[in-house]
């Protein structure tokens, strides 16, 4: 079982750090940064911008050692109590030696956890938190989501980032209403301007599967798993993985659900096939209880997908639902990784069936 981190109060300190990409720093995302920081203070947050955090694409992607302080001082301070990932990236597995073999972070994360929430590259982070014990959330970020230039941020990814403040003995996850397509203009210029967005016309779908499945959540962006386990992308980055053991073993996978999403790179249904593939020959599919899969972005390939995956998996009649609202596509839900979830496959609906923060008697035990 995780260590759950506390539910965020009013006047909660927020540290913003740039794990793997360091675009937030760049001065044409200054307006971006302004209206991130504006929602924060709006839902009576405290945003605390990490040192590094700022400080650029060229000095980030060099210094990796920063991009990892900067997580470091947050799980030091103890007046921080949730830490909001900028964006992505690809190359977040180079932060994992001076993060886990610094004992007093490792410390500091198993007797202090704290709210953790960003998508993509970030599951490369989730993974390691899952690994010192610690849940964490596959849930919106700093650019992509509080940053929104809309004149608020989407409602359906603000009422998910306001339930870090709720803590409910059960949470409902619903099928978003509409979904939205990607920005081509992130300039100030787009500021105030409203995404373009469609009616959701499929909402949650059943690719195999009958009655309910509880189990509890494991997976990521299926891109960062098949990078970690692949190397394809950087030589070293299968190395790195498997040293600090990064993917978690057969046994934590047995009866796990396993959510996966893809990128908006949109990887061709050839990629997406290998990709699944991957996941096979770890054993992954002769594991776990149930698939939950992210609506893509722009629903490319969506029908090509769904295929793929009802075939790679046909030989262990897994229970598939698809098109949930988390990952890349917008809008986003957050999923507590470790937390308990119940599908029901008859009804389409997904809900975790437990707080997912830590409730005062277990904190003051």
């Amino acid at each position: 079982m995780l260590k759950k981190p506390k539910a965020l109060t009013p006047n909660s300190k927020i540290a913003i750090v740039s794990l793997s990409s360091g675009i937030l720093g760049e001065s044409f995302a200054d307006h971006q940064l302004q209206l991130g920081i504006k929602r924060l203070k709006e839902v009576e947050l405290v945003p605390m911008l990490m040192p590094n955090a700022l400080k650029g694409l060229t000095y980030l992607a060099h210094h990796p050692q920063a991009r990892a302080d900067d997580l470091k001082t947050a799980f030091a301070d103890p007046e921080i109590k949730g830490i909001v990932c900028a964006i992505g990236g690809d190359d977040t597995y180079r932060l994992l030696p001076y993060l886990l073999e610094d004992e007093t972070f490792i410390h500091n994360v198993q007797a202090s956890p704290k709210l953790f929430t960003g998508f993509s590259d970030t599951t490369i982070n989730h993974l390691m938190f899952y690994q010192l014990g610690m849940q964490s959330f596959y849930g919106p970020n700093f650019l992509n989501d509080l940053a929104e230039l809309d004149q608020e941020m989407l409602p359906y990814t603000k009422h998910t980032f306001m339930n870090y403040f709720r803590n409910e003995a059960t949470t409902s996850i619903k099928s978003s209403p509409v979904w939205y397509e990607e920005r081509e203009d992130f300039s100030p210029a787009a500021v105030g301007t409203k995404r373009v967005q469609h009616v959701e016309q499929k909402g949650y779908e059943v690719l195999r599967g009958s009655g309910q499945v509880t189990g509890r959540l494991l997976g990521g962006c299926l891109d960062s798993l098949y990078d970690i386990l692949s190397g394809t992308r950087y030589p070293d980055e299968k190395g790195v993985a498997e040293k600090y053991h990064l993917f978690p073993s057969l046994d934590e996978w047995q009866d796990k659900i396993l959510f996966i999403e893809t990128s908006e790179e949109k990887p061709a249904p050839e990629l997406y096939k290998k990709m699944l593939l991957a996941l096979d020959a770890e054993g992954i599919f002769s594991a776990i209880s149930a698939i939950i899969v992210g609506k893509p972005q722009a629903e490319a390939f969506y029908d090509e997908y769904n295929r793929m995956l009802l075939a790679v998996t046909k030989k262990y009649n897994l229970p598939i639902l698809t098109n949930v609202n988390f990952g890349h596509a917008y809008p986003r839900t957050a999923l507590p990784y470790g937390g308990k979830m119940q599908i029901d496959f008859d009804r389409k609906s997904l809900t975790l069936t437990e707080p997912i923060f830590a409730q005062e008697e277990t904190l003051n035990r």
